[in-house]
């Protein structure tokens, strides 16, 4: 069984079923991409031609304010990422996509992935899944920030997501989020 096969499977099992010859024709557009830490797959101002599924390592999607990168998401093993906008409208991005560790990902390319929902209806089905959770994460992160206190986020972070907690800088947790390093130290240590 080749690792494409392996993967749209993979990919059946956590979004939504397929049928063989869905998963099959899936396989065949997977795209394979080796990053090596601190390699980029996207940078501003390009557009993103794929839906990414990381098989292996740990992405981060970041911008940049005012001179300081920004944090907006992290995305590991069984993780889906996109640069939703960027995507969907087929038009440049102001994200940049970093691997934080050797990483191995697979996407799904835009055009092939549209040409092939036109015959095959359970595609369609996962890709809507893709994007309805790709949307929810998105108005999960904005909500925290406008209801949740800082110690409320980092320990939404530590239940949701603890291996983030062992395998990425703080000062990138700092930047995900939106508190300062002060602010993190003084919800760490309980003082808060």
């Amino acid at each position: 069984m080749s690792k494409h096969i392996v993967i749209a499977r993979r990919l059946a099992e956590i979004m939504s079923p397929l049928s063989d010859n869905t998963m099959e024709k899936l396989a065949a557009i997977l795209i394979r991409t080796e990053l090596n830490k601190n390699e980029y797959f996207l940078k501003d101002g390009q557009t993103c031609q794929q839906i990414g599924y990381i098989e292996k390592g740990l992405i981060r999607q970041f911008y940049y304010k005012d001179d300081k990168e920004v944090t907006v998401n992290f995305a590991a093993e069984d993780g889906i990422f996109t640069c939703t906008e960027s995507f969907l409208r087929q038009k440049p991005t102001y994200l940049y996509v970093e691997a934080l560790e050797p990483t191995v990902l697979y996407g799904i390319p835009y055009h092939p992935l549209l040409s092939l929902i036109e015959e095959c209806p359970d595609l369609e089905m996962l890709y809507r899944r893709i994007l309805e959770e790709l949307l929810i994460e998105a108005q999960k992160k904005i909500n925290s920030f406008r209801f949740e206190t800082a110690q409320e986020r980092y320990q939404r972070l530590l239940n949701e997501r603890p291996e983030l907690i062992k395998r990425v800088p703080l000062s990138l947790v700092v930047s995900y989020s939106m508190m300062s390093q002060e602010t993190l130290s003084r919800v760490r240590a309980g003082i808060f």
